[in-house]
Formats: structure tokens, sequence, C-alpha cells
């Protein structure tokens, strides 16, 4: 199992943190690629759609399941 690791990222002017394992980033890393745009930018389209009470890091995680149910089904 990996270790969770924290990382920092800029949101719209602002550094903000989240923690993710290595294979989530690592997924996270493919799908910012698949739609040619730097991982940063795809970390704060998933942060702009957010609900509040859902912290960065679980929305990272939760956007990474999405799009492996997604690619699993079709």
């Amino acid at each position: 199992m990996s270790t969770v690791r924290k990382r920092s990222v800029s949101l719209s002017g602002h550094r903000t943190s989240y923690s993710v394992e290595d294979e989530f980033l690592e997924i996270l890393k493919s799908m910012a690629e698949a739609k040619s745009i730097p991982l940063a930018r795809l970390i704060s389209q998933i942060d702009s759609g957010r609900a509040r009470e859902t912290n960065l890091s679980s929305a990272l995680r939760l956007a990474v399941l999405a799009h492996l149910k997604s690619v699993h089904t079709h």
C-alpha cells in the first residue's frame, strides 16, 4: 500500500495543499494529460466543482473514482 503524500498547488493565486497516495496522483496526471491540460488546472476544475463540505483531497480521490468508473463502463 502506498503512503499518503502531502503536495502543494496554487489555486486562483492561493497556495493550498492536498494529500493523496501516489497511485491517485498518477491517475490524476493521466486524466490531465488526456485533456491536454496541466495537472494544476485539472485540480482547479475539481476544486471548483466540489461541495464546500468536501475537502480537496477527498474530492480528488472521488474524481479519480468517477473517472475509473466511466472508463470501466465504456
